[in-house]
């Protein structure tokens, strides 16, 4: 255990080699692998050493790596097994979600002055996955308003602590970037109102939309990490995408000269470490810092929810900061619905190009046998249009429900070919989610040539139907885009 890292890297997790089932444990076999390679490679440069002083080798001169290489081959911690077979087994055991009450008493522990949160997002079921009292949870200081005299930093117990809110994944919207940008007015609005009291006057400014997997808007967040310094620290639920922006986003071989300011800050940040590291450390939740190096081991990224056991604290700039992954908040009880060997399926991985699905009165749209949408109305057509990773299917309402509860309404058990991934435990606690109205206005969007200003060149208020819509979204895996046609004279 003398040769184990503190922390396991990959997910935060205390190194031990006691509960093999837990987070951090090391078995036998990896805790001696890396002294070995360690003991091997020393070795080998002795034989090497020694050659070269009898001048066996001659004239040959070893060469001597840059410093690029040098950081390259610099050693790696190992990770603890349960990193190991989500990396390269995609199999392991999620953690106990912790509380907002974790969060803040961990965040409170900072040992900088200068606190920065970065609320992610998740595009796939935005805004879902915002945590509305964030700033009450945290203990935070309130967000700048419109008015003009509002202050722009303010300061709690001698430190400050900024919020900006990161969208990600954001090319599960749209297949381009600039398209992408188009909806950012739209997506602050939307977020707004999901803030109801507290967004109504604040500027929300501090949006940004980005994708780690196609590198849209990184490099600016990037910038904002590095010129702020300080503690980032990453916060929001799970399978949100954290582990993967932290990998894009940490600015890597920075190791620049310092100017006075930021030495300054540095010193005010070790006089409050200095503070913090009088206190007992079995009480602390913020483990202690990595090592500082060019190119750090990052986060492991999976689809497993709860993948980041502890937080990870990883420093940049010769002490100019650090970036923080904290674990994920719980999201969605979703998945404790879903037979285990699908449950992966209910991420987003890639961009969804939905299928037109007609759903006629008396009808019902199954999405994995495990969500049903009926519309209500007996004399209206709808077309649904899912932007989700699972299996959509329309049929009758009487074979819908037989699909999802396992029996018709006669008591005879169906036996049909269409998979649900719904256990067999929870079909007897569906319940209905509620109703959903159809009341945004999209008859210009939809009304195709009519209205274009080079076709028809009509109003939309003079046509003889109105078009509605509603999206329907499903917490962690995605949305339904629901409209219908109805008269309007």
């Amino acid at each position: 255990a003398k040769n184990l890292p503190l922390c396991c890297p990959g997910c935060g997790a205390p190194s031990q080699t006691v509960d093999s089932d837990a987070p951090g444990y090391y078995g036998s076999r990896r805790a001696t692998k890396a002294p070995r390679a360690t003991i091997a490679r020393k070795r080998e440069d002795e034989i090497f050493e020694n050659a070269l002083n009898l001048g066996v080798l001659g004239d040959q001169v070893p060469a001597v790596p840059s410093g690029d290489e040098a950081a390259k081959t610099v050693e790696k911690a190992p990770i603890c097994d349960r990193c190991h077979f989500l990396l390269y087994q995609s199999r392991g055991q999620s953690i106990v979600h912790p509380s907002m009450q974790s969060i803040q008493q961990t965040i409170e522990q900072s040992p900088h002055k200068h606190n920065h949160i970065y609320h992610v997002l998740d595009a796939a079921d935005f805004p879902m996955s915002l945590i509305p009292n964030l700033q009450h949870a945290l203990r935070l200081p309130r967000m700048r308003t419109l008015n003009r005299r509002s202050k722009t930093v303010s300061y709690i117990r001698g430190r400050t602590a900024e919020v900006s809110f990161v969208i990600t994944r954001s090319d599960l919207l749209a297949p381009k970037k600039e398209q992408v940008d188009s909806l950012l007015p739209y997506l602050r609005e939307v977020l707004r109102d999901a803030l109801r009291g507290v967004g109504k006057d604040v500027r929300l400014g501090n949006v940004r939309l980005v994708s780690a997997y196609r590198g849209w808007w990184t490099r600016t967040v990037k910038e904002d990490i590095w010129t702020r310094g300080g503690a980032g620290w990453m916060v929001g639920k799970v399978n949100v995408g954290k582990s993967a922006l932290y990998e894009v986003v940490f600015p890597k071989a920075r190791n620049e000269v310092e100017t006075n300011i930021n030495r300054m800050r540095h010193q005010q940040n070790q006089a409050l470490a200095n503070v913090v590291l009088d206190e007992d450390e079995h009480s602390s939740l913020l483990p202690p810092a990595q090592p500082e190096t060019p190119y750090p081991h990052m986060p492991i990224v999976s689809a497993l929810p709860g993948t980041t056991a502890s937080p990870i604290r990883i420093p940049f700039g010769n002490g100019r900061g650090e970036l923080i992954d904290l674990p994920g908040v719980h999201r969605s009880s979703l998945e404790s619905y879903v037979k285990p060997d699908h449950r992966k399926a209910l991420m987003m991985k890639t961009r969804v190009v939905p299928e037109q699905h007609t759903i006629k009165p008396g009808q019902s749209l199954l999405i994995g046998g495990l969500v049903r949408i009926t519309p209500k109305t007996h004399d209206h057509v709808v077309l649904a249009y899912p932007f989700v990773p699972l299996e959509p299917h329309v049929t009758s309402t009487d074979k819908a429900v037989a699909i999802q509860t396992g029996l018709y309404e006669n008591g005879e058990p169906y036996s049909g070919t269409v998979e649900s991934i719904i256990t067999d435990s929870a079909r007897n606690d569906i319940r209905s989610a509620g109703t959903v109205r159809l009341q945004w206005d999209v008859t210009k969007a939809r009304s195709g040539p009519l209205t274009h200003k080079a076709a028809g060149k009509m109003k939309a208020a003079n046509l003889p139907f109105t078009i509605y819509s509603a999206d329907i979204l499903i917490e962690g895996v995605g949305w339904v885009e629901l409209t219908c046609q109805v008269r309007s004279r």
